[in-house]
């Protein structure tokens, strides 16, 4: 296996996984193979439902993440279900149970594809839908029905004749989904009147990266061209609290809170939709993001890649297909409808 992959670029998604969180196969409920035809581990095809190709690379995707599926084998989920929205999250359970401790070669996603077609009905659809928003949609509903809330005291000051200082309550949710994907940026606003700097944090579970203009790039490539410092000019003026009018600016944006499972989306449309083909390579291990990382930060994470969908066509319509690296058999297997090939 070479050190780099390389796929001719269509609209796709890779996902890394935190290199210090590669070893929960050891936790995982191991069976046997048995028969001249040994089933392997989550090696197993999932059965087209008319047009469910982005559903399934997804979900085949999803299947590799080793922490995640630790979390719905062991029954960890049961505790945290939320009663009003528990159907998604059971369903996701079920299937990763079907894939990973099942004897068949190929299941149906239908009922979990049915569950979330019950709130999202687009997805029900004899038509094409798009890999990535299938996938928010799923990390979402898996939050919403898994999530916890968490009460803490932080310290502010109230503004007055006497300025004084009190403890408020600050509510926030936690779920396995935002323990696990969940990625905060931090944006440093320089006012390029008045120089004065200004932040803002933006959290997402899906990282959107450019791609460079050049033919041939590397993941490294779109990564030096998403954190590069952007000046806001024209019509994209922001607002400045200290000028109280708009202004140009410089913008850089830096991670300040790295996932321990990170999915990076690659945008292969320009502004005019057209095609922009080109070949992306980018590292099986050890991807390093220390460039980009806060520097009052000391963590400096560096992923192994563990899946890729990779979506073949144009606007009108193609086929998605998912590359996963099974942590049983340590190999890595092309998923194209319901056929699993290493």
């Amino acid at each position: 296996m070479t050190s780099q992959l390389s796929l001719p670029a269509g609209d796709f998604g890779i996902y890394y996984v935190l290199a210090e969180c590669t070893d929960y196969c050891d936790t995982l409920p191991v069976k046997e193979a048995d028969g001249n035809q040994p089933h392997f581990q989550g090696v197993t095809g999932l059965r087209n439902l008319d047009n469910t190709c982005c559903v399934n690379a997804i979900l085949q995707c999803l299947c590799s993440i080793l922490p995640l599926v630790e979390y719905f084998l062991t029954g960890k989920y049961i505790t945290a279900l939320q009663n009003d929205c528990s159907e998604v999250a059971t369903a996701f359970a079920y299937l990763m149970t079907d894939m990973w401790l099942g004897d068949s070669d190929c299941v149906s996603p239908e009922i979990f594809w049915s569950a979330l077609g019950n709130l999202y009905p687009a997805f029900t659809k004899k038509t094409q839908q798009d890999a990535q928003e299938f996938l928010i949609c799923v990390l979402n509903e898996l939050h919403e029905a898994l999530k916890k809330y968490h009460y803490s005291r932080r310290r502010s000051y109230e503004k007055g004749s006497t300025q004084r200082c009190c403890r408020k309550w600050t509510t926030t949710e936690t779920s396995v989904i935002t323990q696990l994907f969940e990625e905060q940026l931090n944006y440093s606003i320089v006012c390029l009147k008045c120089e004065k700097c200004t932040y803002k944090n933006e959290v997402f579970t899906v990282f959107s990266l450019p791609i460079p203009s050049k033919y041939e790039c590397s993941l490294q490539d779109c990564l030096q061209c998403f954190f590069q410092q952007d000046a806001l000019t024209w019509n994209n003026e922001i607002h400045c609290s200290f000028c109280e009018t708009k202004q140009e600016t410089a913008v850089r944006a830096s991670i300040s809170k790295a996932p321990k499972i990170i999915i990076f989306h690659l945008k292969r449309f320009d502004i005019q939709g057209t095609t922009k083909r080109k070949l992306i390579h980018y590292p099986l291990t050890n991807l390093d993001l220390t460039p980009y990382i806060c520097s009052i930060f000391r963590k400096y994470p560096k992923y192994n890649l563990c899946a890729v969908v990779n979506h073949f066509g144009d606007l009108d319509g193609g086929h998605y297909t998912a590359f996963c690296k099974n942590s049983v058999t340590q190999a890595w297997y092309s998923f194209d409808n319901i056929r699993a090939s290493q």
